[in-house]
Formats: structure tokens, C-alpha cells, sequence
């Protein structure tokens, strides 16, 4: 059997867990591809350009050793109900796979680099190691009657984001609109709804911190991103 091997990584906005979106395509948040020295032949990226879509099959990297579980606690769920891992979308695997379908944008061809994909939508950590690209073909992908269990009973409610205008402004022009757009989503698990505390999510280098109310998201503070971990980011991604 061949070994597993990493054959690009992403460069993405989100330096951590936190905040990322749940699911990918939910906001067309920009990243983009670089293969690792071995596969940035052009070849191998030929004919890629035709379609719109593709899959990614990346690693859950940062869960090296954690180990897996049959059962896990989906924070849609409030982080109290059992669900198999295999009913979920939880980085607690057998195998620490993900899999993601984002909007390809481009392929552009730079020294040294190689072909380097432009992608829109994906959920992916900064640095996240991706083991296969494959084209997304709507024919067969897409499946519209599809039922998606307990997923389609705890779909995400937008919250009323409060950005104050001189807060906003911290953030650069033509990421604004994502950030809105991630604290909309409300990135906290619902077992977390105390209006007191203090939250921070990781995006475009700089750390947005904020409380919620009811339905309600106010922006408090937007600074420097400096990996510092906070009480308020002690959360796992385990999606569904």
C-alpha cells in the first residue's frame, strides 16, 4: 500500500480553530493552494481549470496523538448528546481525515512555486496538509433530495453582529465582509451562552474579540493577532 504523503498545504485566514466556519462553502472566505516540492509539475494540475468545484482531502493536524472515540458530543448539539463519530464530521477519527468541496478561483503559475489554486469557501486551519485533490462533478456530487439527519434540525441561526464603524475599519477593506459574515454565523458551541463573557476568534492576523446577548453579536475589540491562547477559546471543532 503507498504511504499517505502531504502533497500541498493551504494558506489560509484562520490561525485558529475558533471561528471557522462549521462547514466549507458557507462563506467565500479566499485561500489558496501550494504544492510541495515532489508535485508542482504542471501537469499534474492539466484540464483542473474546466471545472468549478473540487474536493480537498486534507489532515486534522493538530490532532496528532488525541486519539478517536466511537461516540462523540457535537457542540450544535449543545456538547451533551452522544452521537457516533461516524454520523458526524468530528476531527476525532480513526483516520484524522477531512473533506472539503470549495469553489476553485484560479491556477496561476509562479516561480518556483508551481501551479498555485486560488479557492474560495474552505474551512481549513492555516497550514492544514492536504493528501489528494479531485474535481467536483455535479452530476454525480450533488445529490438534492438528500436528508441530512439531525444536521438539518440544528442549522446555524444568523446572529445581529453590532460592528462599531472605527472597529471595522481596523480589519483590512476586502476582509470585512467575512469577518461579519463569521460572526453571524456565531462561531461559539451552544453549550457556551453566558452574555459575560468575553470571546476572541483568529482571522486575517488580527483577533476580534466579542460578547453575545440573546441574538445579539457586539464587537469590543479588534487587535494584532498574537497567538495567545484565552479561557475563551478553550472549544475543539467537531463538526457534524
Amino acid at each position: 500500500m503507498t504511504e499517505l504523503v502531504e502533497i500541498a498545504h493551504i494558506r489560509s485566514d484562520f490561525s485558529e480553530k475558533f471561528g471557522i466556519p462549521r462547514q466549507s462553502g458557507l462563506i467565500d472566505t479566499r485561500a489558496e493552494i501550494f504544492f510541495e516540492e515532489g508535485f508542482r509539475d504542471r501537469n499534474a494540475v492539466l484540464g483542473l481549470q474546466e471545472f468549478s468545484h473540487i474536493w480537498l482531502l486534507w489532515g486534522f493536524s493538530k490532532n496528532k496523538g488525541r486519539g478517536w472515540s466511537p461516540m462523540v458530543y457535537p457542540p450544535r448539539l449543545g456538547g451533551k448528546t452522544h452521537i457516533g463519530v461516524f454520523a458526524t464530521r468530528s476531527p476525532f477519527r480513526p483516520n484524522p481525515i477531512g473533506l472539503s468541496s470549495v469553489k476553485l478561483l484560479g491556477i496561476e503559475y509562479r516561480e518556483g512555486l508551481g501551479p498555485v489554486l486560488s479557492v474560495a469557501g474552505a474551512d481549513l486551519l492555516d497550514g492544514t496538509p492536504i493528501y489528494d485533490i479531485k474535481p467536483y462533478i455535479a452530476y454525480t456530487d450533488s445529490h438534492p433530495d438528500a436528508v441530512s439527519g439531525f444536521a438539518d434540525r440544528v442549522k446555524d441561526k444568523a446572529l445581529l453582529v453590532k460592528f462599531p464603524e472605527n472597529l471595522l475599519r481596523i480589519l483590512p477593506a476586502e476582509k470585512r465582509e467575512d469577518a461579519v459574515r463569521i460572526l453571524e454565523m456565531d462561531p461559539r458551541p451552544a453549550y457556551q451562552d453566558d452574555p459575560e463573557r468575553r470571546y476572541g476568534t483568529a482571522f486575517a492576523g488580527f483577533d476580534i474579540r466579542f460578547h453575545v446577548q440573546g441574538s445579539v453579536l457586539t464587537v469590543c475589540e479588534v487587535v494584532p493577532y498574537s497567538g495567545i491562547k484565552r479561557d475563551t477559546r478553550k472549544r475543539e471543532k467537531q463538526d457534524f
